[in-house]
């Protein structure tokens, strides 16, 4: 049996299906592989520590961000949603929630969050641009 920090990492018990060690342990290597440019396995690892801790922010991004980078939009639009109804005052969930319904391809309701997240934060380029864009573009459409 090999010890982890704190404690067994696998125990004869153990679901097979459930990664080694605990919620901080899957937290840690989900963030190391979301760096080291493997979101679909971070999520993967993720997800088992938002179900073991659904009320953890610092999770709960993580494992949107992995969903947003393996081009999961709906699945990240549904998490940096959960961040915004726990925490209205998350600008940067604002901001990833419209990210990913821009992706999805739902201009209409990209807009809100984005624009809340510029009123949040106006100095921050990425917000701004992004809100520019989603514009631009609905203008586009209606447009034609």
């Amino acid at each position: 049996m090999i010890q982890g920090r704190s404690g067994p990492v696998d125990s004869p018990d153990q679901d097979p299906g459930t990664p080694g060690g605990d919620v901080y342990d899957w937290f840690q290597r989900g963030m190391a592989l979301l760096k080291d440019g493997s979101p679909a396995a971070a999520a993967a690892l993720l997800e088992r520590a938002a179900e073991a801790e659904p009320e953890s922010r610092s999770v709960r991004e993580a494992l949107a961000r992995a969903q947003f980078n393996s081009r999961r939009y709906d699945q990240a639009a549904d998490s940096f949603r959960l961040i915004v109804d726990a925490n209205p005052t998350e600008d940067y969930a604002y901001f990833g929630l419209g990210l990913a319904l821009w992706r999805t391809g739902d201009m209409e309701a990209a807009q809100e969050p984005l624009a809340i997240a510029v009123a949040m934060r106006p100095d921050h380029r990425d917000y701004v641009s992004a809100l520019k864009s989603v514009r631009a573009t609905l203008r586009a459409r209606r447009s034609m």
